[in-house]
């Protein structure tokens, strides 16, 4: 449908999960990628396995399978030269950064916010919340000085916007991310530059597979009413009432919102909040 033709879109965090989703979705409307990824740890602290460079390799080629141009690089988020080098190359590919998908993230389990320890603590807020104004700093310039607008999406989460249990390090990230956006919409709105947060519910990623966000199911009930979503699994022809598990959302669906974000649709919606959450937020 082309609804992105013609844009070139910079993707944080694109080795695989949402990220690799929002790139894919992007390209198959049209657009070019820049994808990023650390394609390494983050932490001994952050028990799931993060993306190699391997899986930022398949991200370049499922772009260009659809007939789409794609550059990669290795970026800490973290690291705002990595990032800068990042944007350089892929300018000079392309050009020009019409999209912005601020999607890098990461979470850790603990028993208590009280017991999340220091390293922890900085792990995640340094890469989901200084990650985010790292991405912001290293494309805002080159999008300013293009003079032609854009999109910058920042992923926040249902946590951003509820006080969710026990993973405090994380709330405080994604409700950080939030500020960002609120910020830098009316700052960069003057050189047509959108900026919008999206809020998913839990998302069938690799996060996801983290065990000890299982124990935290069995042993803090407010995890469980946190983490709980009103809508069904849409997919699902069982259980077709009950409400949405944990982590069941696919990271297609968020990459809908995403493109909807990133295309001219949404040319006046900027400074929002947009849930895709199944009712998680909404819930009494």
């Amino acid at each position: 449908m082309g609804r992105v033709a013609g844009k070139v879109a910079f993707i944080t965090g694109a080795g695989r999960g949402q990220g690799r989703a929002h790139a894919v979705r992007l390209a198959e409307e049209g657009a070019d990628i820049i994808a990023t990824d650390i394609c390494g740890p983050v932490s001994d602290r952050v028990l799931y396995p993060m993306a190699t460079p391997d899986d930022l390799a398949e991200t370049k080629e499922l772009v260009e399978k659809l007939g789409r141009r794609c550059t990669t690089a290795v970026a800490d988020v973290r690291r705002i030269g990595e990032l800068k080098a990042a944007v350089a190359a892929g300018l000079e590919a392309f050009g020009h950064i019409d999209v912005v998908c601020a999607n890098a993230g990461v979470i850790t389990f603990h028993p208590s916010a009280l017991e999340i320890p220091e390293d922890a603590y900085d792990a995640v807020v340094d890469t989901n919340l200084k990650g985010v104004w790292n991405t912001i700093q290293a494309t805002a310039p080159a999008m300013i000085e293009a003079g032609h607008g854009g999109s910058m999406i920042l992923t926040s989460s249902a946590a951003g916007i509820r006080g969710q249990v026990p993973y405090a390090h994380y709330v405080a990230s994604k409700h950080g991310v939030v500020g960002l956006m609120k910020a830098f919409a009316n700052e960069l709105g003057q050189h047509r530059i959108r900026v919008n947060t999206v809020h998913p519910t839990g998302v069938a990623t690799p996060m996801g597979s983290d065990g000890s966000a299982l124990e935290m199911a069995a042993t803090v009930p407010l995890f469980v009413s946190g983490a709980a979503n009103i809508l069904p699994d849409l997919d699902s022809p069982t259980d077709a009432a009950a409400p949405l598990g944990v982590g069941v959302i696919q990271p297609r669906d968020v990459s809908q919102a995403v493109l909807w974000l990133a295309s001219d649709e949404s040319r006046y919606v900027t400074g929002l909040q947009l849930t895709v959450d199944a009712g998680n937020t909404n819930k009494p």
